[in-house]
């Protein structure tokens, strides 16, 4: 299994570098290959979603660096969509016509009913305990319902090849209830979404963002084995912001991956999706 990275975020989005920045970084480091994914457009501002206007020179650069640097580096161009309703989904008209390579499908917010504006599930805890508290009546049943509600609708829209950090719910919901992702109606719902997951034949990333930090993934890693019980393909994304994190937690992950039982995980190469062959855990080495 080559080093390669499809969740990353850069100047475009949240990001804190520009993307040759990410990409001379991979290069150094011995990466065959490396795709952006800038937070998509919203209908609404946000500190950390790309303006609709800036698409244009997003793919623009991206395309750039893949002439640059194609002896080197295979890059890709993809972004990560947010559900909102079913007026704006990875699905609709606009990202289906984007010339990307591929799509990642994120819950970042919640619709309220009656509410003009949107819950945000991640960020500070705070504010999603503000959330739970003022618009779910103080029953965090409530949002994490509505966030996976909102996840299965978006696997039944379609258009997105991978499921971006599936559970993000659970890591302000941890903080709110501990015993959150312990529960029966927690795991019943989390393993309803995966089942539909496994019968539309969509990719679940492990997002390995916080493995080293705090040692957790999305999915939770107790929920690991779950996947490999329904066959899912996975992908193993850092869902990096730091050209210096590109890499982080990935070999970790993929050593938990090993030995809990998966054989592969999924790369692009040659802009397919393929399985690749988890190595042996000795063998694939230190974080960069």
């Amino acid at each position: 299994m080559s080093l390669s990275n499809y969740h990353s975020h850069c100047v475009f989005c949240d990001g804190r570098s520009t993307p040759e920045d990410f990409v001379k970084f991979a290069v150094s480091k011995g990466f065959r290959a490396y795709g952006f994914s800038s937070h998509s457009p919203l209908p609404f501002g946000t500190c950390w979603n790309m303006p609709a206007d800036d698409m244009p020179d997003y793919l623009t650069e991206i395309n750039r660096l893949k002439e640059k640097y194609k002896d080197r580096l295979e890059i890709y161009a993809g972004l990560e969509i947010d559900y909102l309703d079913e007026t704006y989904n990875p699905s609709i008209p606009y990202f289906r016509e984007l010339p990307l390579d591929y799509r990642i499908g994120s819950v970042h917010f919640l619709p309220v009913d009656g509410q003009p504006n949107m819950v945000c599930i991640d960020g500070a805890f705070p504010d999603y305990k503000k959330a739970v508290d003022t618009y779910f009546s103080g029953d965090l049943r409530k949002l994490v319902k509505r966030f996976y509600y909102s996840t299965m609708q978006m696997v039944e829209s379609g258009g997105i090849d991978i499921v971006g950090h599936i559970d993000k719910v659970y890591m302000n919901g941890e903080k709110y209830r501990e015993s959150l992702v312990t529960e029966k109606w927690y795991q019943d719902m989390f393993a309803a979404c995966l089942d539909l997951i496994a019968e539309k034949g969509i990719m679940v990333e492990i997002n390995t963002k916080i493995l080293t930090s705090k040692n957790k993934t999305f999915p939770h890693l107790n929920y690991l084995p779950l996947l490999l019980k329904r066959n899912i393909p996975v992908v193993v994304n850092s869902d990096c912001h730091t050209p210096d994190l590109v890499n982080d937690g990935r070999p970790e992950a993929l050593n938990i991956l090993k030995k809990i039982g998966f054989r592969s995980a999924r790369e692009l190469i040659a802009g397919k999706w393929e399985e690749v062959t988890i190595k042996q855990p000795e063998a694939l080495g230190k974080r960069l």
